[in-house]
């Protein structure tokens, strides 16, 4: 798989996020990365980071319906990893309302929010695009 940084007004990518009824709001404001993920033929999904020192907001994950269900949602997520560890994160975080099961096995755990640093709670994804019943979750990064 590639991984590519692509500009966040991409419109596959604003397309695909939309269709997945995932934020594109704030895509365009400041301190963000995004990446397209590709075989040698067609994009497979796209993925988000939000820096913030020692931190990483992962955002905005999501592989095209027809590449789902072949592991390439994990290959992607390990790549997004590897950019925040090469930016110097060490701590990854992540919301998401449906797919816990997935991150878990990643080795993500649900922590509550009022456990979380402060600039990741000030996030304008955990402030208020993604609503309070929306799950965080965070890892180490060296164990990518």
């Amino acid at each position: 798989m590639i991984i590519e940084p692509i500009d966040a007004s991409d419109r596959e990518l604003r397309a695909l996020l939309g269709k997945a009824a995932l934020p594109t709001d704030d895509l365009g404001e400041s301190g963000r990365a995004f990446f397209r993920f590709a075989d040698k033929e067609r994009t497979i999904g796209f993925g988000g980071l939000e820096a913030y020192g020692d931190n990483v907001l992962l955002r905005s994950i999501v592989i095209v319906p027809e590449a789902r269900g072949k592991g390439l949602g994990r290959r992607a997520t390990n790549l997004l990893l590897e950019q925040a560890r090469a930016a110097g994160a060490r701590r990854a975080y992540l919301l998401t309302t449906d797919a816990g099961p997935f991150f878990e096995a990643l080795g993500f755990e649900a922590i509550a929010r009022a456990n979380a640093p402060a600039d990741i709670l000030a996030t304008r994804q955990a402030a208020s695009l993604c609503p309070s019943t929306t799950a965080l979750m965070t890892r180490p990064i060296e164990a990518a």
